[in-house]
């Protein structure tokens, strides 16, 4: 009885609404641009931290269009962080990169006091998110720019872009417009490769296992999601494809966290792996 009544109380703890703190500062100069937002439980500590980068074509969103997803995590037992950055073309790819390693700091410094592990880091994002994800957890010099260690980065969950490749996303095609990518890239194969995480796969970066989500009838981000997963398997990093059927390019993300949804029993399957 005694074993119940506690499990009961844990599950309560789960299920009740995330403690919140919204529009942290993770620099000095105090930009909404530059804050962040934190869901935690209300008890427990080291639990692992999501960090979600918002989509937006890197040139529009916003941290705080979450839906189900706070509740969700928070339940499942993680700390949510969701992140602003700076957008194009008020300032540089390299720039707004450097404000998601710089949040990712704060997160490592600061996850204790909001019941986080700031050693078990889980990175996700939607749209342009995903692919600032999967850039982040490839290409090593943001981190180490911002003073963070690869290695407190378990996992990635990049939700339905087509660029991790960019010059190969151009010449394949795809139902983008290719001014959404050479406006943000650029028109050179050597300045989209500098932002395509493909060309940053290597040996000895830690880098962490990936879960690629995508709609199952966007073909460019099938394609591109399964050729990023095949340079990851080249040097030993588990990663898994998994097409959403019957999802758009939105409900890939606004249904994700739902109890029946099949796209999200794959993510808690995901998180359980690279976090235990």
């Amino acid at each position: 009885m005694r074993y119940l009544l506690s499990l009961l109380v844990a599950v309560s703890t789960f299920a009740a609404e995330p403690l919140v703190t919204r529009d942290v500062f993770y620099t000095k100069s105090k930009d909404k641009l530059q804050s962040l937002d934190v869901y935690s439980p209300h008890q427990g500590d080291q639990h692992p931290v999501i960090v979600w980068i918002h989509g937006g074509g890197w040139t529009k969103g916003d941290k705080a269009v979450l839906q189900k997803k706070p509740q969700a995590l928070v339940e499942k037992g993680y700390v949510l962080v969701s992140i602003n950055y700076r957008l194009v073309p008020t300032v540089t790819l390299k720039d707004l990169m450097g404000d998601i390693a710089k949040s990712i700091r704060w997160v490592r410094d600061h996850a204790k006091e909001h019941r986080g592990d700031p050693d078990r880091i889980v990175i996700m994002g939607h749209s342009a998110g995903a692919h600032l994800a999967a850039l982040l957890c490839t290409d090593d010099r943001y981190l180490k720019a911002a003073g963070v260690p690869m290695n407190c980065l378990k996992g990635c969950v990049p939700l339905d872009v087509s660029a991790y490749d960019i010059p190969k996303r151009l010449k394949d095609g795809g139902d983008t417009p290719a001014t959404s990518y050479t406006n943000v890239f650029g028109t050179t194969e050597a300045e989209q490769q500098e932002f395509s995480p493909v060309y940053f796969v290597a040996k000895g970066k830690a880098i962490p296992p990936f879960l690629l989500l995508h709609v199952a009838s966007r073909e460019s981000t099938k394609t591109q999601a399964h050729w990023l997963a095949s340079k990851l398997h080249e040097i030993g990093v588990a990663a898994r494809v998994v097409a959403a059927e019957g999802k758009t390019h939105g409900t890939i993300s606004t249904e994700l966290g739902g109890a029946d949804d099949p796209l999200t029993l794959e993510l808690w399957k995901f998180l359980s792996e690279v976090t235990s």
